[in-house]
């Protein structure tokens, strides 16, 4: 037997062809980005990636090499100990790493005398993640999108989650993305995916969308919190109809006490995200709604949000940047709950 090789732009197209995709470079540069469905087994782990680098800088190729040959050597013995040993003889897995080089081949050269069909990804990921960013215009160039628009807190994220429940298709920016999309947007205790992360998860999205069905997406802005919207996608949703979503003041403050209850529950981590509303809206106003917070009076400042900043900055955007906006469906929610939304959303694909 010996390792096949495929392109970076085979691998697009068939990645759900292999047993199992794995990634063989090391933890960190698997966490930064990764080919969709991959596991880890560091051929070299970050530690002995740095040992290496500094003696093949320091003291010479060759000598660097034989310690990285001793590290890849016990990294694959506790790879295969581990996870290979219970696999059945037609596995076939796909194996990549920087630039499908030593790392990569060591592990795919010893799987394959075992007697496994492997694959090799030619140019490792930096070529995957070159197609890749190729591909992604082409996807959306594909699809027809429906564009759900509202203001802060109207509840485009929850009738996004029950067209999804309901069969539709659904590309969720702000749940790839981690973030909520505005200055108090973030999510505790969840990190941001790295903007390449955020392009594959795009794109693993796209790639499973039939062209013939409309994808719901909600109005984002060009950038999510720190990761941008690919352009293809920003420039094509921009171009896109538009529904309006409508829900009345008071159930907008009602579910944004709702989904944001981690700031109700620490009231001096909401007064810290409000200061980074001074720039827009002034300290004077800023400091007022601090001290309205420390009292007790959450949704009053939350209502003072909507009507005094959210709200006037959304509506400026969306005439602004989406073309069809002025023709936008008006589609009216009766309350903030989820049963809501999920009547709104059979009404809406019956329609």
């Amino acid at each position: 037997m010996s390792v096949q090789l495929i392109t970076a732009d085979q691998a697009l197209s068939r990645l759900a062809d292999y047993s199992l995709v794995i990634d063989a470079r090391s933890e960190g540069e698997y966490a930064e980005d990764h080919l969709p469905g991959a596991v880890n087994w560091p051929s070299l782990n970050d530690e002995q990636r740095r040992l290496v680098g500094t003696e093949y800088k320091q003291i010479n190729a060759f000598e660097a090499k034989k310690r990285g040959a001793a590290f890849v050597a016990r990294n694959v013995a506790a790879h295969i100990e581990r996870e290979v040993l219970d696999k059945p003889k037609d596995w076939q897995p796909l194996v990549y790493c920087w630039r499908g080089g030593k790392r990569s081949g060591s592990l795919a050269l010893i799987l394959d005398q075992i007697g496994f069909k492997v694959t090799l990804i030619e140019g490792g990921y930096k070529a995957f993640r070159s197609a890749l960013v190729s591909d992604l215009p082409e996807r959306v160039a594909r699809l027809r999108f429906e564009v759900v628009c509202g203001t802060t807190g109207s509840g485009k994220t929850r009738l996004l989650q029950a067209l999804a429940a309901q069969g539709a298709q659904v590309l969720d920016l702000e749940g790839l993305a981690r973030h909520r999309s505005s200055v108090l947007g973030l999510l505790p205790g969840q990190a941001q995916p790295s903007q390449k992360a955020f392009d594959t998860l795009i794109w693993s999205a796209l790639k499973d969308f039939d062209p013939a069905r409309p994808v719901y997406i909600e109005s984002e802005s060009k950038k999510v919190g720190n990761v941008a919207v690919p352009e293809s996608l920003i420039t094509a949703m921009r171009a896109s109809a538009c529904l309006r979503l409508e829900l009345a003041e008071e159930e907008r403050v009602k579910l944004l006490l709702e989904d944001y209850d981690f700031f109700v529950k620490d009231i001096e981590f909401f007064c810290d995200r409000l200061g980074a509303l001074a720039q827009a809206r002034g300290s004077l106003q800023v400091n007022e709604w601090q001290a309205l917070a420390r009292a007790g009076e959450v949704a009053r400042v939350v209502q003072e949000l909507l009507v005094r900043h959210y709200d006037p900055v959304y509506l400026q955007s969306m005439q602004r940047n989406f073309v069809q906006y002025a023709q936008a469906r008006m589609i009216t929610a009766r309350d903030h709950s989820e049963q809501a939304m999920s009547d709104l959303a059979t009404s809406l694909l019956a329609a």
